[in-house]
C-alpha cells in the first residue's frame, strides 16, 4: 500500500474517531473510537492502528471540555495503541478473513467482545492509575470510584466490538484500499 492511501487512511480514520468522541461526549464512558482504532489495526495492520489510537488521543484529548492533564494525554495516547496493536495481531493471526457463515460470524464476533472487553479492562486500570499518581489522589479510591465508569466502558465496547468489529473492518477494507493493493493481499 502508498505511503499516500496510509496517511489519508490515518488521517480519515483519526477524523473520525475525534467526531464519534465529540458526538458521543455527553454519554460517559461509551465510545465508538475503541471499535474504530481495533478495526484500523485489524484492516491495515499495526503502524495505521497504533498511529490512528494515538492521534485521536492527541487531537481529543488536547481540545477536551473535561480538561487537559499532560501525564493523562500521554497515557491515554500511548495505551488507546493497544487497540490498534491488538487488531493487528488478530489480523496476523488470520482473524481478517471475511467467511459467510452465520456460526462462524458468531463465534469471531464472540472472540472479537472478549478481546474488546479484556481490552478495556486494562486500559481502564491503567489509565486510572496514572490520573491518581498524576493528581496525587489515593490510588484505592480513584480505583473504587472508577469501578462504575470502567464497566460501562468495558461493557459498550463488549457490545460495540460484538457488533461492530467483523462488519467494520470489512466495509473499511472495500472503501480505503484500492482494488489493485486487495488483490495483491488476498
Amino acid at each position: 500500500m502508498r505511503s499516500t492511501i496510509k496517511l489519508s487512511i490515518i488521517a480519515v480514520m483519526t477524523a473520525t474517531c475525534v467526531a464519534s468522541n465529540y458526538l458521543l461526549i455527553g454519554v460517559v464512558n461509551v465510545k465508538v473510537m475503541d471499535l474504530i482504532v481495533f478495526a484500523c489495526g485489524l484492516s491495515f495492520g499495526a503502524v495505521i492502528g497504533a498511529m490512528v489510537g494515538a492521534l485521536t488521543w492527541l487531537v481529543y484529548g488536547t481540545i477536551n471540555p473535561y480538561g487537559f492533564s499532560l501525564p493523562i494525554l500521554a497515557a491515554t495516547c500511548l495505551l488507546e495503541t493497544i487497540y490498534g496493536l491488538t487488531g493487528a495481531g488478530m489480523r496476523k493471526l488470520g482473524f481478517a478473513k471475511q467467511e459467510k457463515s452465520k456460526k462462524h460470524f458468531i463465534s469471531e464476533s464472540l472472540k472479537f467482545a472478549i478481546i474488546g472487553f479484556l481490552l478495556t479492562a486494562v486500559y481502564d486500570l491503567a489509565t486510572n492509575l496514572v490520573s491518581a499518581l498524576s493528581l496525587g489522589l489515593p490510588i484505592l479510591t480513584v480505583m473504587l470510584t472508577g469501578i462504575p465508569f470502567a464497566i460501562i466502558h468495558e461493557a459498550s465496547n463488549a457490545a460495540f466490538f460484538f457488533v461492530g468489529a467483523l462488519p467494520l473492518q470489512h466495509v473499511l477494507r472495500r472503501i480505503l484500499v484500492p482494488k489493485s493493493d486487495q488483490a495483491n493481499q488476498k
